[in-house]
C-alpha cells in the first residue's frame, strides 16, 4: 500500500501544466552533476553511441534530401525550356521533352531517403526511452534506498513537499530531459551544421547573404528570451500566492463565512489575481514577441536570397533546383538556433534537478555502529541509564536521567503543549540516538540492535490516525505480515472494530479512501488500536485519542485501550491527567526538559509542576 501525500512545491517541470517556459533554475556545480548523472547512464554506453549514431544519419537524410528533390525541379525546367526553344525554331513537339523517367527516380530516392530518416529516428527514441527510463529508475531506486536509511532529523528539517517535489517532479525533469533533449541537441547540432554545408555547396555568396540573418537571430534568442524569462518567473511567483490564497479559502469556507469575511476574501483575491493578471500579459506578450521576429528575420534573409538566386537562374549561373533548395534550407536555417537556445536552458534546468536529488544522495545517513555497552541481566523491560540528549544544534534536554520500567508497568508522559513528551518517543523508538548514557530493552543496549530489531518490540498507537489507502483488512495486516485472518479478525473484535465494519458493503473489504474520510473519526482511532493488537508488542506507546468522537465511540475506545494495555508494558502520552492517575510512573516535561519523575501520589505531594497543572487542569484553565 502507497503512502499518499498531497503536499507538493514550485519545481522546474515539463508538461501541459506550465505555461511558457519554465522558469529556468541554475545548477551551482553543472559539470560535477552531469558527470554524476553520466555515470548512471555509464551502463548503457552501447545503447547511446547507438542512439547518436542513429540520431545523425537521421538528420543527415533529413538535410540531404532538399538537393535531390531540386534535381526534380531542376529536370522539370530544363525539360520546359528545351520544348520552348523547340517551339521557337519551329519544331513540332507532342509534349514537353521532360524526362519523367529521371524525375521517378529522383521522388523514388527521396521517399526512401525521408522512409529511411523517419526509421532511424524511431528507433533512435525507442532505444533513448528504454535508456532513459531505465537510468532514472535506478536513480529512483537509489533515491527510496536512501530515504530509508535518512535519520528522522532530515525528515524533521525537510517538508514533505519539497521531498516529494524531488523525488518525483525532479525525477520526471531528468526523464523529459534525457529522452528527448539529449538527441535533440545532437539533431539540432548536426542539422545547422549540415545545412550550412549544403548551403555553400549551392553558392558561398548566397549562404554569406543567409548568415547576414543570423547576429539578428542571436539577438533575440540571447537578448529578448531571457527578458520573457524573467517575467514568466513573476508569473509563477504570483500563480503560487493565488493558488495558496484559493486553496485557503476553499479549505477554510466555513470558517470565513462564519465570521462574514467573504467580502475581504474576495478583495484580496481580486488584488493578487490582478497582480498575476500584470505578470501574465507581460510574460506573454514578451514571448510572443519572439518567434514573429525569428520568422520576420528569417524572411528578410529568404527575400534577399530569392531575389540574388533568381537573378542567377536569370543569367545561367546556377540552377533552380538548387535555388528551390536553398530556399528550403533557408527555413530550416533558423531552428537550430532556436531549438540549442531553448535546449541551453531546458539542460540547465535538468541538472539543477539531479542536483536536487543527489543532495539527498549525498546527505549523512543513521550511525549504525555499535556501541561498548556490555549487555546486563535485568527483570526490567525498559532502562534509561543516565541518558543525555539534545537535538543538534539545540541546548540539552536530557541530564543524567535514569528510569528503569518493570514489565507490565505503564509509564505515563504528561506536560503542556509543546513540553517534548515526543522526544520521549523518538529515543525509545530509536528514531534518534542519546548523546550520552544509554537506553536498554531486556538489558541490552539498543545501539547494539537493529533498529528494525528494536521496532519489532513496539506498536504505536497514536492521536493522529494514519491509515493507508486500502482496505480496512490490509491496513489491520500491516502491523505484523504473517498475521492469520483469525488473529486480524480477533484483534478487530477485541478493538469493538468487527461490528461497524461488517455494517459496511464490502466489510474487511472496504477500501479506505485519501485520508480515510469515508469512515468517520472514532472508527479510524479503532482501526489504528485493532492493528496495534495484531502487532501484538511486548511494549506500547500510547497516545491518548478521544478528542471529536461521540461519547459512545469514546467508551468504545477508553475500553480497546484498557483491552491492549492490559498486562503490556506502555508508555502513555496523556493528555487528560485523571486517565493515568494510576500509572506506575508519571515523567513530567516542560520546554523540552523533565521537570518531575513519580506517581501520581507522590507527585502530588510535592506540590510541584505535576500538581499545578493537575489543578489548573481540573480548573480548566491548560490544554494538554
Amino acid at each position: 500500500m502507497a503512502e499518499k501525500k498531497s503536499q507538493d512545491s514550485p519545481s522546474v517541470g515539463h508538461g501541459p501544466g506550465n505555461r511558457g517556459p519554465a522558469v529556468v533554475v541554475k545548477p551551482k556545480n553543472f559539470w560535477k552533476t552531469s558527470g554524476r548523472l553520466a555515470k548512471y547512464m555509464s551502463t548503457y554506453i552501447v545503447g547511446l553511441i547507438i542512439v547518436l549514431a542513429l540520431a545523425i544519419a537521421s538528420a543527415v537524410f533529413q538535410i540531404k534530401t532538399p538537393k535531390i528533390l531540386g534535381q526534380a525541379t531542376t529536370e522539370i525546367y530544363k525539360g520546359m525550356m528545351k520544348g520552348i526553344a523547340q517551339q521557337k525554331a519551329g519544331i513540332e513537339i507532342n509534349g514537353l521533352p521532360i524526362n519523367f523517367g529521371k524525375i521517378e527516380q529522383i521522388i523514388f530516392i527521396v521517399i526512401l531517403m525521408y522512409l529511411a530518416s523517419a526509421l532511424f529516428s524511431f528507433i533512435q527514441q525507442f532505444v533513448m526511452t528504454r535508456i532513459s527510463q531505465r537510468t532514472v529508475y535506478k536513480l529512483r531506486r537509489d533515491l527510496k534506498s536512501k530515504m530509508q536509511r535518512l535519520p528522522i532529523s532530515y525528515y524533521d528539517s525537510h517538508s514533505n513537499g519539497d521531498i516529494m517535489s524531488r523525488a518525483i517532479n525532479d525525477m520526471d525533469n531528468i526523464a523529459g530531459t534525457l529522452q528527448q533533449s539529449l538527441t535533440q541537441l545532437v539533431t539540432s547540432s548536426v542539422t545547422f551544421v549540415g545545412v550550412i554545408w549544403m548551403m555553400l555547396t549551392i553558392s558561398w555568396k548566397m549562404t554569406l547573404i543567409a548568415m547576414i540573418t543570423v547576429p539578428l537571430s542571436l539577438v533575440v534568442v540571447g537578448v529578448i528570451a531571457p527578458q520573457s524569462q524573467k517575467f514568466f518567473k513573476r508569473q509563477q511567483t504570483s500563480l503560487g500566492l493565488l493558488n495558496n490564497q484559493v486553496e485557503e479559502n476553499y479549505a477554510g469556507h466555513v470558517v470565513v463565512k462564519s465570521f462574514n469575511h467573504e467580502e475581504e476574501s474576495i478583495d484580496a483575491f481580486e488584488e493578487e489575481n490582478a497582480k498575476l493578471y500584470k505578470a501574465s500579459w507581460k510574460a506573454q506578450l514578451i514571448s510572443g514577441i519572439v518567434m514573429p521576429l525569428m520568422t520576420f528575420i528569417n524572411n528578410l534573409g529568404y527575400v534577399f536570397v530569392a531575389i540574388y538566386g533568381g537573378i542567377q537562374v536569370a543569367n545561367g549561373g546556377i540552377s533552380l533546383g538548387n535555388i528551390q533548395a536553398f530556399l528550403q534550407y533557408m527555413n530550416q536555417f533558423s531552428q537550430p538556433i532556436a531549438q540549442l537556445a531553448n535546449l541551453t536552458n531546458t539542460i540547465q534546468a535538468t541538472v539543477a534537478s539531479a542536483e536536487r536529488v543527489f543532495e539527498i544522495l549525498d546527505e549523512p545517513e543513521m550511525k549504525n555502529e555499535k556501541v561498548d555497552v556490555p549487555d546486563v541481566e535485568t527483570d526490567d523491560k525498559v532502562t534509561l541509564d543516565h541518558v543525555k540528549f539534545g537535538y543538534e544544534g539545540s541546548p540539552i534536554l536530557l541530564e543524567d536521567y535514569n528510569l528503569k520500567v518493570k514489565p507490565g508497568e505503564m509509564v505515563a508522559i504528561v506536560g503542556p503543549t509543546g513540553a517534548g513528551k515526543t522526544t520521549i518517543i523518538n529515543l525509545l523508538e530509536r528514531f534518534y540516538d542519546v548523546s550520552g548514557g544509554s537506553i536498554k530493552i531486556g538489558g541490552r543496549d539498543v545501539r547494539n540492535m537493529t533498529r528494525e530489531d528494536v521496532r519489532s518490540h513496539y506498536a504505536m498507537v497514536l492521536q493522529d490516525t494514519w491509515l493507508f489507502t486500502g482496505s480496512i483488512y490490509d491496513n489491520l495486516k500491516y502491523s505484523r505480515e504473517d498475521a492469520t485472518k483469525e488473529e486480524i479478525i480477533n484483534a478487530a473484535k477485541a478493538a469493538h472494530v468487527d461490528n461497524f465494519v461488517r455494517q459496511l458493503p464490502k466489510g474487511y473489504d472496504t477500501v479506505l479512501n485519501e485520508e480515510a474520510s469515508n469512515i468517520s473519526q472514532g472508527q479510524r482511532q479503532l482501526i489504528t488500536i485493532a492493528r496495534a493488537f495484531v502487532a501484538n508488542p511486548e511494549i506500547l506507546i500510547l497516545d491518548e485519542a478521544t478528542s471529536s468522537v461521540d461519547t459512545r465511540t469514546e467508551l468504545h475506545i477508553q475500553h480497546a485501550m484498557e483491552r491492549l494495555l492490559k498486562n503490556r508494558t506502555s508508555f502513555v502520552v496523556a493528555h487528560r491527567l485523571s486517565t493515568i492517575q494510576d500509572a506506575d510512573k508519571i515523567i513530567v516535561m516542560n520546554h523540552g526538559s523533565i521537570v518531575e519523575t513519580g506517581n501520581h501520589d507522590e507527585l502530588m505531594a510535592k506540590n510541584g509542576f505535576y500538581a499545578d497543572l493537575y489543578n489548573s487542569q481540573f480548573a480548566g484553565n491548560v490544554t494538554m
